[in-house]
């Protein structure tokens, strides 16, 4: 079977679908192509230790495809501060960030990867102009078109093909993309928890030297979502100790802020290994990749998921009202628009990696000591807040 369309996206992550909608929405014919997968699982009661906070341009972009109102708002938690510490106790240094400062009602969202999924696929549901098809791709010809051919023998032919299959990603290897890879040595540990205080919207983050990084994210009610940014050897630790136990080696750090944590029912841990990833294109002849495929950061800032509709948001951009949406001048405008926002986050994050890995005295003393004099620079901080959300702040 050959099916045509103008757009094909290659991938079932929530990147994608997006794509998918938005060029729908736009007006195109759009093929959505997705492995063969279990169906998601509908809302339960438990709460995903996958999370992402959103901020300000996935918002928008979430809002204009008509899904972002189609979340369970119920289990969605806007950011109303940040709370940022270094480590060497109380030498330690502090940064914080709050909404009222940044003159936004919210600095970001806090939301589950399935609240997120399942609106976006109640919304493919109703989408006219999106064929969704099951299968993987085996071979790419690129040409006046590009033409996908499926393990089971079927061809899609497109006149821009979107790819959104992830890090190790299949279509980029098809264009001879090449890529650098570094390892962080480090996987990023996932749970939730009740907390005995309120964390009254407050993410909060410790950098801890040779134990990694530890996120403390807001969700409803009195709950937070775990990122901790863990060394190999410690992430096995913590993935063979009962969660309780997780809960009694965050205390030194939470204790103060959150009171006791207590696992949330049913528990659930969860690790993904943390690499820094960057291809040497975002585009090839009929090719645009958007996402994890074509940029993977450190989890540190909580930005791989804006980075990823960041380029949907170009892509959307630079393709309206063309005739033909697969055109390498078009392609070339977009990889311009976003190089800046990609460089400048894997940039940022990896630096930051490095900068707090380090147990050399020297080093701590500076950073701890930029921390507080960055926080003390209200006008400094409103441009990093701004870079942050996306967008501009308001005067």
């Amino acid at each position: 079977m050959h099916q045509s369309s103008d757009i094909c996206v290659v991938g079932n992550g929530a990147v994608g679908k997006a794509a998918a909608l938005g060029f729908a929405q736009a007006g195109r014919t759009v093929t959505l192509l997705s492995p063969p997968a279990p169906a998601v699982p509908a809302m339960q009661e438990s709460w995903d230790v996958r999370v992402y906070a959103l901020n300000h341009v996935a918002q928008a972009l979430l809002s204009r495809l008509m899904v972002w109102d189609a979340l369970d708002a119920s289990r969605v938690a806007p950011v109303e501060a940040m709370d940022i510490s270094g480590d060497g106790g109380n030498a330690a240094g502090k940064l914080g960030f709050d909404a009222y400062g940044a003159r936004v009602g919210s600095l970001a969202w806090i939301v589950e990867d399935r609240n997120l999924n399942q609106a976006l696929d109640a919304a493919l549901r109703f989408a006219p102009k999106v064929r969704q098809v099951s299968g993987r791709a085996v071979a790419l010809m690129q040409g006046e078109a590009a033409t996908l051919t499926l393990d089971n023998g079927d061809t899609l032919e497109a006149r821009l093909v979107v790819g959104a299959d992830g890090a190790q990603s299949w279509l980029r290897s098809q264009c001879d993309i090449g890529h650098d890879y570094r390892s962080y040595g480090q996987r990023g540990v996932v749970a939730n928890f009740e907390c005995e205080k309120p964390h009254h919207g407050t993410a909060f983050q410790w950098f801890c030297g040779a134990q990694g990084i530890i996120a403390l994210l807001p969700l409803p009610g009195n709950r937070v979502s775990l990122v901790w940014s863990a060394p190999d050897a410690l992430a096995e630790q913590l993935l063979g100790e009962p969660v309780a136990a997780l809960a009694g080696r965050l205390a030194p750090w939470a204790a103060e802020k959150l009171g006791m944590l207590t696992p949330v029912q049913p528990e659930s841990v969860k690790a993904f290994p943390l690499s820094l990833l960057r291809p040497h294109a975002m585009t090839a002849p009929r090719v645009a990749l958007v996402g994890d495929a074509a940029h993977v950061i450190h989890p540190l800032a909580g930005h791989g998921m804006n980075l990823g509709f960041g380029d949907v948001e170009a892509l959307l951009g630079v393709t309206q009202g063309a005739a033909d949406c697969g055109e390498a001048r078009l392609l070339r405008r977009y990889a311009r628009a976003r190089k800046e926002d990609v460089l400048l986050m894997q940039v940022t994050t990896d630096a930051l990696e490095r900068l707090f890995a380090s147990e050399a005295e020297p080093l701590r003393f500076l950073r701890n000591a930029g921390m507080n004099l960055l926080n003390g620079l209200p006008a400094l901080k409103r441009r990093l807040i701004a870079q942050a959300l996306g967008r501009p702040l308001s005067s």
